[in-house]
């Protein structure tokens, strides 16, 4: 089985040096809420986290009480022992693992998650089939970059890893033919808090009322249209997708 290359490995070793701590807790909060709407109806013993990064998205679901025990896998040693340091109630472990093969026996987890995860990652189905094979259940949320006038923003994407795109139909077909069943999803937005922190903070932005009521009310249009104009109109102003899914006994028939 394929693993992460050494290039990749070598990108992501610095990528949690610096003092972005604060940005990240403030992301990882709607990443969070996400996968605990997406799984209301179901609750879950143990848990793992593939691609965890620094632990910020484990933290909410720590303080939160999503499940008695909790694992984490990154690919670089910083993110692990960033993970660590944070010293969750619920996390048993944080570990590395070589980016594909999952090093627990099958049928470990109740659930696993990828969140923001997939994106990045060369060879997606090789992942999932490893997602799968270790928990009934899947979480996935993926931002959905895929829209009018992307090929303009090429350099943006890749300069934040990004190497895959999708749409919610796409992160559907992709999964359905894994043979995966869809038990909840949901589109959702960038909090304005979120996105006046990118602005004013990480792009340095002078401060002004003005630009804070613009994003404030970019965000009420978005999701008062959204409402009105259903489900098509909504995946088209999301800015990502987090979905469910079950281990089926469905066997994919390729033709």
């Amino acid at each position: 089985m394929d693993k992460v290359t050494s290039t990749i490995n070598e990108a992501y070793e610095n990528c949690y040096a610096g003092s972005n701590t604060e940005w990240r807790l403030l992301s990882a909060r709607a990443k969070a809420q996400n996968i605990v709407d997406v799984c209301k109806d179901i609750s879950f013993k143990k848990v793992l986290e593939v691609g965890a990064g620094d632990g910020s998205i484990l933290q909410y679901l720590d303080e939160w009480g999503f499940s008695k025990e909790m694992y984490a896998l990154e690919i670089v040693e910083s993110a692990a022992e960033l993970i660590k340091k944070r010293n969750l109630k619920s996390l048993v472990e944080a570990k590395l693992f070589d980016g594909y093969q999952i090093p627990y026996p099958d049928n470990s987890f109740d659930v696993v998650i990828l969140s923001h995860v997939l994106e990045h990652v060369e060879h997606e189905r090789l992942i999932i089939r490893e997602l799968k094979r270790v928990s009934k259940y899947i979480v996935i949320e993926v931002p959905l970059d895929y829209r009018f006038g992307v090929e303009n923003r090429m350099k943006h994407f890749l300069a934040y890893g990004h190497i895959n795109m999708y749409t919610p139909s796409l992160i559907r077909f992709l999964l359905k033919t894994e043979a995966l069943d869809i038990r909840a999803d949901k589109t959702s937005l960038i909090p304005p808090a979120t996105t006046k922190y990118n602005e004013f903070v990480n792009k340095k932005a002078p401060k002004s009322i003005l630009k804070s009521f613009k994003i404030e009310l970019e965000y009420k249009v978005k999701k008062i249209l959204g409402s009105l104009l259903g489900q098509n109109r909504t995946e088209k102003f999301a800015n990502a997708y987090t979905i469910l899914t079950e281990k089926s006994d469905r066997k994919l028939e390729i033709f």
